[in-house]
């Protein structure tokens, strides 16, 4: 039964009257990830996901993503970024290894950026998907280069593979307006791959 009233006399004492229903309790506060955009490949695969007339209201970028790739075989592919639909002036770095043994890569110039080994190929993995998350940095920033960092990696009933990458378009600083995701080696994302674009606010 609610408390409607109380009367004066009685025994509750400094009594504070509230018009807010949230009293006592934390305000909500909306998480510093927004959804921009999703993505889902169909049936037919795709040899590109692009997200476009990305809105630059963010601090930062992030993009989720679970891949496979239509490569046979049971090696896995680089999942590669494009800014702009640029194809100059990126570098990159990365570590990688799969439990048994660890190794890195890097160049200093070159046409695309690496997410990570993660792009798990349509056999010798029956239903596992690679994985990636992946931040883009000030992405918005007209007078910083971009840097983009990324973890990503895959499991086959233990036999798994992971790897941490570091990209930098450091083409004339502009902010970035559209992102092309491709399998390296010119093979296609297969049904089901997935990515979700996040905005991420300012403190």
């Amino acid at each position: 039964m609610a408390i409607t009233s109380i009367k004066t006399g009685s025994s509750f004492k400094n009594l504070i009257k509230y018009n807010d229903f949230l009293a006592g309790n934390a305000a909500f506060q909306p998480t510093a990830y927004e959804s921009i955009a999703t993505v889902t490949v169909g049936a037919g695969g795709s040899s590109t996901i692009t997200f476009s007339s990305i809105p630059s209201t963010y601090q930062h970028l992030q993009i989720r993503g679970i891949i496979k790739s239509s490569r046979t075989g049971s090696a896995r592919n680089d999942l590669i970024i494009k800014l702009n639909g640029s194809s100059t002036t990126y570098a990159h770095h990365q570590l990688y290894g799969d439990g048994a043994s660890a190794a890195a890569l890097g160049t200093a110039s070159t046409t695309q950026g690496l997410l990570g080994i993660n792009c798990v190929p349509s056999s010798g993995y029956t239903s596992q998907f690679g994985v990636v998350v992946a931040d883009i940095l000030d992405y918005a920033n007209t007078n910083k280069n971009k840097t983009i960092r990324s973890l990503a990696g895959t499991d086959n009933n233990g036999a798994g593979f992971t790897s941490l990458s570091s990209a930098l378009w450091y083409a004339t600083p502009v902010a970035v307006t559209s992102i092309d995701l491709t399998v390296d080696g010119a093979y296609n994302f297969e049904q089901y791959t997935k990515f979700g674009l996040f905005g991420i606010k300012g403190a």
